[in-house]
């Protein structure tokens, strides 16, 4: 099956809530290196949040992420909830009509996310920022259904190239935020907004494959 119901897709979100659960120590040991160490925290403690507004009318994948998208936007501190919130929310439109989420619906999504987040944060690729991570992931999915691959397969290469994106960072000089003030003193350590980046895409990705393969 190369798609999957709408109506099935909370628990990718509840799985995007336990990842970020499960890393919320090493996220801040990672922030702590370059900024103030509570990148993990704040992101625990919106996801945590969204689990427990995760009520019964919350139906469908689409519900789910503009319920994660709201309390990140306006519940938790950091930089990281305007971009992260903005993200899940941009996402929730591109599927709030649709019974049926297939590979194409899936690309509009992350573009649509992708572009929030530019819109919004300004970086780019090389600032040492999540950017170095979605932008990677969005090309790869991207080209890997102009190559004819399946929705599985295009999730698999996504995953992929958010990895190697994530990993890229820690050659950069931080451009952007609060390590952009370290100058030099920034490279040699992998970007926490990177990593969580990976991790959520890793975490969809891993849940629509259980998805299309039920």
């Amino acid at each position: 099956m190369d798609y999957f119901y709408n109506n099935k897709g909370v628990g990718i979100v509840l799985g995007l809530i336990k990842t970020i659960q499960d890393n919320k120590d090493y996220l801040s040991e990672i922030d702590g290196a370059l900024g103030d160490g509570d990148h993990g925290i704040n992101m625990n403690k919106g996801f945590t949040l969204c689990k427990e507004r995760l009520t019964a009318d919350v139906t469908d994948f689409s519900k789910a992420l503009k319920t994660l998208g709201r309390v990140l936007l306006m519940e938790i501190g950091g930089s990281m909830g305007p971009l992260y919130g903005t993200f899940f929310i941009e996402m929730s439109k591109k599927c709030a009509d649709k019974e049926t989420i297939d590979k194409n619906t899936f690309k509009e999504m992350i573009e649509a996310a992708l572009n929030g987040i530019s819109t919004l944060g300004k970086a780019k690729v090389g600032d040492k920022t999540l950017i170095d991570t979605l932008v990677p992931a969005v090309e790869a999915y991207n080209k890997a259904l102009a190559e004819g691959k399946d929705f599985s397969g295009a999730l698999i290469e996504m995953k992929a190239a958010a990895e190697k994106g994530k990993d890229s960072t820690k050659d950069m000089v931080a451009k952007i935020g609060r390590a952009s003030r370290l100058g030099e003193r920034s490279r040699g350590v992998l970007d926490a907004g990177s990593i969580s980046c990976y991790l959520i895409i890793a975490s969809i990705s891993d849940s629509i494959k259980a998805l299309l393969e039920s």
